[in-house]
Order: C-alpha cells, then sequence, then structure tokens
C-alpha cells in the first residue's frame, strides 16, 4: 500500500511503537523465568521448606490470574500507555522486591506485586501490539503476539541459569538490570501511538468479569481446548523441567536445568515466527499435535533415561507451544474492535494462566507425596491426552475461516476495524488471524 506524504511519519511512528511493544513485551516474560533458577539457591540460603517454592509460584498465579479478571480491559477505557507505563513501574518495584528479599514473606511479596503487574502488561501489550499490526502484513499481530513473549522467557531463563554458574552472586546483576530495563520502558512507551481513547466506564470495569464481544464467541469456545493444553504443557516443564533433569539425568549444572525453558519457548518463538501465514486453523492442528507428541516423547525419554531423547522432545512440544495458542488469536483478534481488545485478550489469558498454573501448583504439592516420575507421567500423560483431543477436536470442526490455508494479500487486510465484514470478504485471511 502506497502512502501520501503526509501519512508517512504517522505510519512511521505506528511502526516503531509496534517494534517498542514488542520489545517491552519480551522484556516483560524475560522477568517472568528470571526468578526460577534462583529458587533453589534461595531455598538452601532461606533455609525454606520445599512447598515453599511451590507456594510462590502459586501466590504469582493467583496474583495474576486476580489482575486479569480485575483490571484486564482497564487500558480499553484509559488508554494503552498509562496503563503500560504504570504496570512497568509496579513490574520494577517487584523485581527490586526480589533483590533485597531476606525472607519468604518479602519473596512472596515480590511474586504478587510481580503478578498484577504481569496481569495487566499481558492484556495491555497483547491488545497494543494488535492495535499497531501494519497494513501491509496482516496477521503479523498474532505472530509477534507469540514470538516476543515466548522469546523474552527462553531469554530469561537461559540468562540466570548462565549467570548462576558463572558468577558467585548474580542476583545483583540480573534485578538491577530487570529494574533500570522496566524503568526505561516506562518512560519510552509515550513515544508510541495511543490506540485506545479515554473512554467512560474505566470504574465500572475493575468489577471482576471477562469481556467477550459476541463476534468472537465462537472461535474462543473452539479454541480455548488448544490455549489450555498449550499453556498446561508449559507448566508441566516449567514446574517439573528442572527438578527432572536433575533428579532423573543426574544433571546438576543450573544452565542445563533452565536450558528447559530455554529450549521450548524458543522453539515455540521461531516455529511461530516461520509458520505465522498459514492458516489460524491449520496452525492450531499443528500446535496441538506436536504437544501431544511431544509431551509423549518426553515420558518416553524418562522410562530410557536419555536425556538426548528428553531434550529432542522438548523441541517438538516447544514448537506445538507457540503455534497452538498463535492459532487460536489469528481466528479471533481480527473479529473484534480495538478498544475491546484487552478485554478479549484477558479472557483468553485467564484460560492460559488457570491451565498454566493449577495443574504446576498441584504437582508441586503431590511431588514430594507420590514421587516425582509417578507426577510427572501422571501430569505429562494428562496433558498427551488434553493436546490430542484439542487437536482431534479442531481438525473436525466446521468452522474453518473462508480464505482457506492460503495467504491472502488483500489491499484491505490491514483494516484495524476489527470488523466481521472483514473477515467475510476475505480481507482477514484464516492466515491471518494467538
Amino acid at each position: 500500500m502506497t502512502h501520501s506524504p503526509a501519512a508517512r511519519p504517522q505510519e512511521a511512528r505506528r511502526r516503531l511503537g509496534f517494534a517498542l511493544i514488542a520489545a517491552a513485551t519480551a522484556a516483560m516474560m524475560a522477568g517472568a523465568s528470571a526468578p526460577s533458577p534462583f529458587y533453589p539457591t534461595l531455598q538452601e540460603q532461606l533455609h525454606l521448606l520445599p512447598v515453599a517454592t511451590t507456594g510462590i509460584f502459586a501466590v504469582y498465579a493467583v496474583a495474576l490470574l486476580a489482575a486479569l479478571l480485575v483490571f484486564g480491559s482497564i487500558s480499553d477505557h484509559l488508554g494503552r500507555r498509562p496503563v503500560i507505563s504504570a504496570a512497568f513501574i509496579l513490574l520494577a518495584s517487584s523485581v527490586t522486591a526480589f533483590l533485597v528479599a531476606d525472607s519468604l514473606a518479602m519473596l512472596l511479596v515480590a511474586r504478587v506485586l510481580q503478578g498484577i503487574a504481569s496481569g495487566i502488561l499481558l492484556t495491555t501489550l497483547s491488545a497494543a501490539i494488535a492495535d499497531l499490526e501494519a497494513e501491509d502484513d496482516p496477521g503479523s499481530s498474532a505472530a509477534w503476539n507469540t514470538v516476543a513473549p515466548l522469546g523474552g522467557l527462553a531469554l530469561g531463563a537461559l540468562a540466570s541459569g548462565l549467570l548462576l554458574d558463572l558468577l558467585a552472586e548474580p542476583r545483583t546483576l540480573v534485578f538491577v538490570s530487570l529494574t533500570v530495563l522496566y524503568m526505561v520502558f516506562a518512560a519510552l512507551v509515550w513515544a508510541a501511538p495511543e490506540t485506545s481513547p479515554r473512554t467512560p466506564g474505566a470504574a465500572a470495569s475493575l468489577k471482576p468479569h471477562l469481556t467477550l464481544p459476541p463476534a468472537a464467541r465462537r472461535g474462543f469456545v473452539t479454541g480455548a481446548p488448544a490455549v489450555f493444553a498449550g499453556w498446561a504443557t508449559g507448566g508441566l516443564y516449567l514446574s517439573l523441567g528442572a527438578a527432572i533433569v536433575h533428579a532423573t539425568f543426574g544433571i546438576r549444572e543450573h544452565l542445563w536445568q533452565g536450558m528447559v525453558i530455554t529450549i521450548l519457548a524458543g522453539t515455540g518463538a521461531a516455529t511461530a515466527a516461520v509458520l505465522h501465514r498459514f492458516g489460524a486453523r491449520t496452525i492450531t492442528i499443528f500446535g496441538t499435535s506436536a504437544l501431544a507428541l511431544g509431551t509423549a516423547l518426553s515420558l518416553l525419554a524418562i522410562g530410557l533415561g536419555s536425556f538426548g531423547l528428553f531434550l529432542a522432545a522438548v523441541v517438538v512440544a516447544g514448537a506445538g507451544f507457540g503455534t497452538a495458542f498463535m492459532g487460536v488469536i489469528r481466528s479471533i483478534s481480527p473479529l473484534v474492535e480495538d478498544h475491546e481488545r484487552a478485554g478479549t485478550f484477558a479472557s483468553l489469558f485467564v484460560v492460559a494462566y488457570t491451565a498454566f498454573g493449577v495443574p504446576a501448583v498441584l504437582a508441586g504439592l503431590l511431588a514430594p507425596v507420590l514421587s516425582l516420575p509417578v507426577t510427572t507421567y501422571a501430569y505429562g500423560g494428562l496433558v498427551t491426552v488434553l493436546a490430542a483431543v484439542a487437536a482431534i477436536s479442531r481438525a473436525r470442526s466446521s468452522d474453518a475461516e473462508p480464505a482457506g490455508d492460503a495467504t491472502v494479500a488483500a489491499p484491505d487486510a490491514g483494516n484495524h476495524s476489527g470488523s466481521t465484514e472483514n473477515v467475510a470478504a476475505g480481507a482477514v485471511p484464516e492466515s491471518a488471524g494467538r
């Protein structure tokens, strides 16, 4: 599409804003995974019981879900920029609390603050990326709403694990760096264009609720099993992955314990980037099938004691982790108006983080009772079945997008109104619909 000279600065600012928001999303998720490799060390230093780590994870999940329910649609009323800026300041305070934490109570406070900030940012950043999608690259927002968070998740775990092996006390470097980075993003976000002007109803939106516009409800119901299966898989590897590497395969290096998260999320980001031009239905079926196969292979690897096979299985599962969610976002995002996006993403993330948090917390509680291998097989078996059912359900569904699996470069495919007319006309094809 050719833009007039007057429109070019505005389009350049939109592209700059898109890149800035995507980078902010990656930074936020890096902070979500960065503390994980420190938990075993903190457990020893603070003389914490094993159940304390589960508690730290649990309060994060509860705080994040509460933030989604209360603040999920607040940026639809107050604007994206002020909400993102305030949430990054809160996130900076949470990682500062991690730095100075010298007790279980302080760790819990840090994790609660991080959960609240992350819940606000997840929906607002995702909505902003969708708002700022380039007109000449339809579907790119769904890809970047997958690539950016998974890439950040991978980098955070990798950096923390590596520094734990290289430095005697890396906590200061990691958390001071994150604090500075988040304050920088709190300021830089004001350079992006505002895509959600102030509208009435901000106070009313704080009442816990889920927002789901009528146009997106069918796609949400169809895609929910894939979202649940994908994030339950992520919860399996993030909650038990390091323990499996240590206890089952006898590997003590922090780098390799964190590498499970890095491989899972990194593969997910790379696969989403490669496949983002395929159809939403095709991507979802591929993703859920890969989730089922990868998780089943990981259980086989544990039984055989093969670390190489286990890493290969994580690669397969990671490919599914990234694409299953992207396919659902691709289906739903074009169906909602700009001012409805934050609330819609909040509903998706409630499903995602319920699947991510609840089974992981239960696994953490059951592992000391049932043993790590039994818990892993039970959790992995459940995830395999869920993913397989989601794949079959999506394959049998009759609500395939009108454009099929081909990418259609329609001139008006970048219309940001989110109207259903665009979908019906094929301007937002199946390949344009996380």
